[in-house]
């Protein structure tokens, strides 16, 4: 009777072993993917729980160069504020989420890329033609959100004196914009873009068209993974050289009549 016992007691930890084993192996078979689900043109989670937008895209061509299907993609929100801790906990393999690339970011995290090449711009009421250069929104309500280096420009190097509102998502913006209690929304033009084409949207804001800045978008990975980053800038040039950049471009902003820089040089490479 005992040794049945000490059998069966074998029985089950192998049994648990094996079952870990399993479980183990079908993590490997997925990749965790952080990308915006509020970014309508770059990064959008539609009402029925599909993912689309051109951070979307560039997602899928990577992770398809990784190995991995798009059946086998886990695609995690990734607020600005989250990025960086998001990678170093181990929560997402890589984020896309129109993560401009940045010295003081790259102590935190590693790129590969960049993949696009943004602006910082305003978005404004249709009928505002008071807001023609930025130092005109030093005495307006601006809104960004937290976390972004927009928000951290505007009241270093453009408008001290605006009224910076910074809420978790620019969709939050939107509302307040369309509503007047805010004036203008800043980030980068390839955003602001996707918004301002939405069906619901058109009509109502325009681009002011200032160019603040230049923000290169690169895919985040954890900090010092040299051999991740090599991959994904082999599968970004691929991407290009096939014409799949420009068509994931034409597909996304398209609609928005957005005026794209061309593919940015890689430049993440150690």
């Amino acid at each position: 009777m005992k040794f049945r016992r000490t059998a069966a007691a074998a029985a089950a930890v192998l049994s648990l072993s094996l079952t870990a084993t399993a479980c183990g192996s079908g993590d490997d078979d997925k990749i965790k993917i952080g990308i915006k689900f509020d970014q309508p043109g770059l990064g959008l989670k539609t009402p029925d729980g599909k993912y689309q937008g051109f951070d979307v895209d560039v997602a899928k061509y990577v992770a398809k160069e990784l190995g991995y299907d798009e059946k086998d993609i886990e695609w995690k929100q990734a607020p600005s504020a989250e990025r960086e801790n998001m990678l170093s906990r181990g929560d997402v393999k890589l984020i896309v989420a129109t993560y401009s690339i940045t010295p003081e970011r790259k102590e935190k995290v590693s790129f590969a890329g960049p993949y696009l090449l943004a602006h910082q711009d305003l978005l404004i009421r249709a009928d505002d033609n008071s807001i023609k250069d930025v130092k005109d929104i030093n005495s307006k309500k601006l809104c960004s959100v937290t976390g972004s280096t927009s928000a951290q420009n505007v009241k270093k190097d453009f408008a001290p004196d605006a009224e910076l509102q910074r809420y978790n998502q620019y969709s939050q913006c939107l509302t307040g914009l369309e509503n007047k209690n805010l004036d203008a929304l800043t980030t980068d033009d390839s955003i602001l873009a996707g918004y301002a084409a939405q069906d619901k949207h058109k009509g109502k804001f325009k681009l002011a068209g200032l160019q603040l800045s230049d923000e290169n978008y690169g895919i985040g990975i954890k900090k010092g993974d040299k051999d991740l980053q090599t991959k994904i800038n082999k599968a970004l040039q691929k991407m290009i050289d096939e014409g799949a950049w420009d068509k994931a471009v034409k597909d996304n902003f398209g609609p928005a009549n957005y005026k794209n820089e061309p593919a940015p040089q890689i430049t993440e490479k150690g």
